[in-house]
């Protein structure tokens, strides 16, 4: 099934998240009500909403996206498969969005194409389709999934590909390339510190690089699944 997919067909993708506010006490009286209350399913009885709060950035309504890196593979001159990666990032997350969404557009010119991510259909894709929302953005026709058949949504997920049926587990794209033995750089950061890196290191640049390497080993994962050679590191373009 995996290997009748034209790979170029397919748009990687992976995104960065964090809390709209630095802390807890610069919300609204009413949005800090009602962190409390979505918190109180998870926090450990001797926790407050402010000591939980950096996990904010998950929810798509209290957190926001500062980064969506794309994969889009390619056949390079000497026949021979490349990858190249592009990044829309930044403080305005309007922008950034709208920005992401044209070039979804763009990208979407036939039935064949497909957005792939890991854990993407419970994460990555919602949570862009929300904040595009909230943000007042129009969604584009491959997240717009309202009367949509589950065979017309042109969504893949490395995580739920390899679930095979098994829904009882979370399965890490980090323990996924260690089993496939696909080489990672070795990072200085991993998901629970973006926060703490965009609003008190303001390194934004850093998330970004951080961001791109999912992306690498999402497509490398996904050429794993087809028996695959991985992409070479000298075929992988940022642009």
């Amino acid at each position: 099934m995996l290997k009748k997919i034209n790979i170029e067909n397919v748009l990687f993708l992976d995104i960065e998240t964090v809390p709209i506010f630095q802390t807890f006490e610069e919300q609204s009286p009413e949005i800090q009500a009602l962190w409390d209350k979505k918190s109180k399913y998870f926090r450990k009885e001797e926790q407050t909403a402010a000591d939980v709060y950096q996990r904010a950035g998950i929810y798509a309504e209290f957190g926001k996206i500062i980064c969506i890196s794309v994969g889009l593979p390619f056949i390079n001159k000497a026949s021979k498969l490349g990858l190249r990666i592009k990044s829309f990032y930044g403080d305005d997350e309007k922008q950034l969005l709208q920005n992401f969404n044209a070039m979804l557009d763009k990208f979407d010119t036939s039935d064949e194409k497909l957005l792939c991510g890991h854990n993407a259909k419970e994460f990555d894709f919602p949570y862009i389709a929300r904040r595009s929302l909230i943000n007042g953005v129009r969604l584009p026709k491959l997240l717009n999934l309202a009367g949509k058949k589950p065979w017309q949504v042109k969504h893949l997920d490395t995580m739920e590909l390899w679930r095979f049926g098994d829904y009882k587990n979370y399965t890490s794209l980090n323990l996924l390339t260690t089993v496939f033995n696909i080489p990672t750089p070795k990072d200085d950061i991993d998901g629970s510190q973006v926060a703490k890196v965009y609003w008190q290191d303001a390194d934004i640049e850093r998330i970004v690089k951080y961001c791109q390497k999912d992306v690498v080993a999402v497509v490398q994962l996904f050429q794993r699944y087809r028996n695959q050679d991985l992409i070479p590191e000298e075929a992988i373009v940022i642009v």
